[in-house]
């Protein structure tokens, strides 16, 4: 199934979530020059207008990044400042209407010597990364299913990196997919961090997810999610979040001090003033 977009949700508060473990983890990988290798396995496009018909259909963004950028109570936070450098970085160089996907954060945090591998099967969305990467001799696209194409690529010839699995979930399986593809992938390459996306819609699906992940033999795992509202049986995501294996000691810190307050603000962006929730957890210990 290829019916899902990201263009419709870019920039909401699952993409703000996502992205800032996205940027404290390749900030992190900073901190040494030995090299790193950045792995997408859902690429999608990697950069978007939040002008076009898709965005300004559901307007999600204006709940995300642009509730941000208002005058707000938010404490200060070197890993917000770092995000938000970036979404900066991405419309000096794109427009002032412009949101990063996950592809050109981690582009934009690339250096001489790292590398960057990105999957995508939707045709539309491939070709626009294609175009965005074409320069950019340290970045592969491939347009290959991701579950068969990232553990061929497995190992690295860079035992340093992330690996950002952010699926649809248009197929409810995934949900079991995506924990083989981790502990397949973790056998293969088990210094990178692992960085897992997931929306909230059905809790029960999330709490299957958790003990399947409890069960695998995988260490060092941590959750992180924040919630516009509490979990309904209503249609609709509700909330989102990322699980991550081996994650950078400062992540959890980091995301500790921001999430109680960026919950209640984007809570209220949404409409649900009150009700954001959050939650960051060692979900396996080392």
């Amino acid at each position: 199934m290829l019916s899902y977009r990201h263009s419709f949700h870019a920039g909401n508060h699952a993409d703000v979530l996502k992205h800032l473990v996205q940027v404290e983890v390749l900030n992190y990988l900073h901190r040494k020059d030995k090299p790193f290798i950045y792995m997408d396995t859902h690429a999608a496009a990697g950069l978007y207008s939040l002008v076009s018909e898709e965005a300004g259909k559901n307007g999600e963004y204006l709940g995300g990044i642009a509730a941000l950028e208002q005058p707000n109570i938010l404490p200060d936070s070197p890993l917000l400042a770092r995000y938000c450098d970036a979404v900066h970085a991405c419309r000096e160089q794109h427009g002032d209407e412009t949101y990063p996907g996950s592809p050109w954060l981690a582009q934009h945090y690339l250096r001489e010597q790292d590398k960057a591998l990105m999957f995508e099967l939707h045709p539309q969305d491939l070709s626009r990364l294609e175009q965005l990467m074409h320069a950019d001799r340290r970045v592969q696209v491939r347009g290959e299913d991701c579950f068969a194409g990232l553990i061929a690529a497995l190992p690295a010839p860079i035992r340093r990196g992330l690996v950002l699995i952010d699926p649809p979930y248009e197929i409810k399986s995934d949900y079991e997919r995506v924990v083989d593809l981790l502990v397949q992938a973790h056998r293969r390459f088990a210094t990178a961090t692992y960085a897992l996306w997931y929306p909230v819609v059905e809790r029960t699906r999330i709490n299957h997810l958790e003990r399947a992940l409890k069960h695998s033999g995988l260490r060092n795992i941590q959750l992180f999610e924040l919630g516009i509202q509490a979990d309904t049986q209503e249609r609709g995501m509700t909330a989102s979040g990322m699980i991550v294996i081996n994650p950078p000691f400062t992540l959890k810190g980091e995301l500790d001090r921001l999430l109680p307050a960026l919950a209640n603000h984007l809570a209220g962006a949404n409409g649900h003033k009150g009700q954001g929730t959050w939650r960051s957890e060692i979900l396996v210990s080392e």
